[in-house]
């Protein structure tokens, strides 16, 4: 009998390690821990401004609200875009002006573009937002969890449509790749982006990218990491966040 329950111990401490190691997770929790390894609930309530490429972005999110701006130079006037909640606003030198609808969609999903790739996975558990589990790929030699993402209609934003795919390390919860498509009044297509450059600042986690391209039409998303680790997409720019500052709320 004795011998029967150390048996029994060591085969349910054994069973207890292996569901540890291999956990079963659904795409929602894989999200929320990706987020709370990259900083938590520290962007709920955080200023964070950078600098990306020649313009200036400032973010503010303070219980649920937001202001997310951009500045720059054209020509010899200054302009900065805010965009909250409820409104954008676009400020020439030091006077507000009136934007056409038109030209506004187009302003909004720039300003937000950047500011959401700026600190991926943050946003990925908002209403929204739907998450599907494709399963587990293997590239360059580590296993990932395979996300599919897409957004509703209400509350999606301009870009609603576009689908996106994460990979994010089985191990770290890290989001390592992600790719996604696009359809817009200048262009149709996809991009892969390859996350490098890993920091923290102030408890929160950003990373650069590498931004490919497919060299053809035919690709499919889906297939877009494969088609990373055979070397068969085009390496379009570097996505590079610069003089990054972070203050808590």
């Amino acid at each position: 009998m004795k011998y029967i329950k150390i048996l029994l111990l060591f085969l349910f401490c054994y069973s207890c390690q292996e569901e540890i190691k291999n956990p079963s997770f659904s795409a929602d929790e894989i999200v929320n821990k990706s987020i709370e390894i990259s900083g938590g609930e520290r962007f709920d309530n955080s200023e964070i401004s950078f600098d990306f490429r020649d313009k200036s972005y400032f973010a503010q999110r303070k219980n649920g609200n937001f202001l997310l701006a951009r500045s720059f130079y054209s020509e010899s006037d200054s302009i900065t875009d805010f965009l909250t909640n409820k409104e954008f606003k676009r400020l020439v030198g030091e006077e507000f002006i009136v934007v056409a609808d038109s030209m506004m969609t187009k302003y909004k999903a720039s300003v937000n573009s950047v500011h959401y790739f700026s600190v991926l996975p943050y946003g990925l558990n908002a209403t929204p937002v739907n998450k599907y589990l494709l399963g587990e790929e293997e590239i360059k030699n580590k296993t990932y969890y395979k996300i599919r993402v897409t957004f509703n209609k209400e509350g999606g934003g301009e870009d609603f449509e576009d689908v996106f795919i994460y990979w994010v390390d089985k191990e770290t919860f890290k989001v390592k790749y992600l790719a996604y498509s696009y359809n817009e009044d200048d262009g149709v297509g996809m991009r892969f982006r390859e996350a490098y450059n890993e920091r923290f600042i102030e408890g929160i986690r950003f990373v650069d990218y590498n931004n490919y391209k497919s060299s053809d039409g035919l690709m499919a998303l889906i297939d877009l990491g494969k088609i990373f680790e055979k070397n068969k997409l085009i390496l379009l720019s570097k996505i590079e966040l610069k003089n990054i500052v972070v203050n808590d709320l």
